[in-house]
């Protein structure tokens, strides 16, 4: 079994009626983090995003991610660079237990108005492992170098 095999899971995917045409998310390189989702509005009906607007935008897909993993909505960088768009809750998170309709929720950063359309690239679909925390309570914490010290704390740069 190859390295890529060992790192692999299946993700079981539900297109929905509304994306009945489209591809489903795919990597778009050998190893590649994410799989791109694409827009799933109504051909004729593109969603305008205004300049400091946001919008959500339906994918068209349901999925079943595994025990122990979630799924992480991440922006796309060529649409950020380019248009000033992102994710507005970013990274979104997927539960393992959701099985509605993935959605983004897009903001336009930039300074003109942009076209979302039916099939386009919208974000990046990232399925990663986590873990639950046994919370424990204690009167105090171990003593580090960095301590108490906040946002910044540890340089300029």
């Amino acid at each position: 079994m190859s390295a890529e095999q060992e790192t692999s899971v299946t993700l079981r995917v539900v297109r929905l009626a509304h994306a009945a045409d489209l591809p489903l998310p795919a990597y778009q390189s050998a190893l590649a983090a994410g799989l791109d989702l694409l827009a799933a509005v109504p051909a004729d009906a593109a969603v305008e995003i205004v300049p400091a607007g946001r919008a959500i935008i339906p994918t068209g897909i349901a999925i079943a991610l595994p025990r122990g993993s979630e799924g992480q909505i991440r922006p796309r960088s060529g649409l950020a660079i380019r248009h000033g768009i992102t994710v507005l809750n970013t990274p979104g998170t997927i539960d393992a237990d959701y099985r509605g309709e993935i959605q983004v929720i897009l903001i336009n950063l930039g300074a003109e108005p942009f076209i979302v359309s039916r099939g386009m690239r919208i974000a990046q679909l990232v399925v990663a492992h986590v873990q639950h925390a046994e919370l424990v309570e204690t009167p105090s914490l171990n003593l580090t170098q960095r301590a108490m010290g906040g946002m910044g704390s540890t340089g300029t740069a």
